[in-house]
């Protein structure tokens, strides 16, 4: 592979149900490569969730560790990695204002201070989802579930991740807003400054999307990752 170094990598990770003792995912090694767009279906509860903000360092190991680039990610350094990889949940957290104004909210936190916003490239990322560029203008409380889901996407990706972390993102859409994430997924993946350097992984409970969305897939069962090895 033209990348040996993971850009993220999961070494004998494993959580527990603090209150309860009960295991939510088993040690798992994993490892994930530039290039790769990976999918993980499995029954709800099975631990896929888990799993993905495991890797996203929202909450805490038991045991394992997480790497970026080969490297542990330090407490300190936690909100630079989150920088380079982004998680998206399915239902979005949206703020009062314009979709503009949650796009610009980002640029006032300490990690992005050193970039500002670019409403054309932003409406650029739109577009890529089927929006024209005054759906920056429309207010963030008359979206519907589909553009709230668009306008996060717009607003992680206009931060130039490096990996996305995306947990059932369109779960509760209807087709036509899910086809328009899957496009503009698509067009970020292809869109990074040197070819095939960004990767993503997709927690899915469509096998069908799953198909459509990655060339690697897992299955998540009972807290156990196991790969599939049939072609998609």
């Amino acid at each position: 592979m033209a990348y040996e170094t993971p850009l993220v990598a999961a070494t004998g990770v494993a959580r527990r149900d603090a209150l309860r003792g009960t295991v939510l995912l088993h040690p798992t090694d994993f490892t994930l490569h530039a290039g790769e767009r990976v999918a993980i279906t499995g029954p709800s509860g099975s631990g896929k969730s888990v799993f993905l903000r495991t890797l996203a360092l929202l909450d805490p190991c038991d045991a394992g560790v997480v790497t970026w680039r080969g490297e542990r990610i330090e407490r300190a350094g936690i909100p630079a990695y989150r920088r380079r990889v982004a998680y998206i949940a399915q239902r979005p957290a949206m703020l009062d204002g314009t979709v503009e104004d949650n796009l610009r909210y980002p640029y006032t936190l300490k990690t992005y201070r050193d970039v500002h916003f670019d409403r054309e490239a932003a409406a650029r990322l739109a577009h890529a989802a089927g929006r024209s560029a005054d759906f920056l203008d429309k207010l963030a409380s008359e979206l519907s579930g589909g553009e709230a889901q668009i306008a996060a996407f717009v607003r992680v990706l206009q931060l130039a991740p490096d990996v996305l972390l995306l947990d059932e993102p369109t779960a509760s859409l209807d087709p036509a807003s899910v086809r328009a994430i899957e496009a503009l997924v698509g067009a970020w993946f292809d869109g990074g400054n040197e070819p095939r350097a960004r990767a993503c992984i997709w927690v899915s409970h469509d096998h069908e999307q799953a198909r459509r969305v990655a060339g690697r897939q897992l299955s998540m069962t009972a807290g156990t990752l196991t790969e599939t090895v049939e072609a998609l």
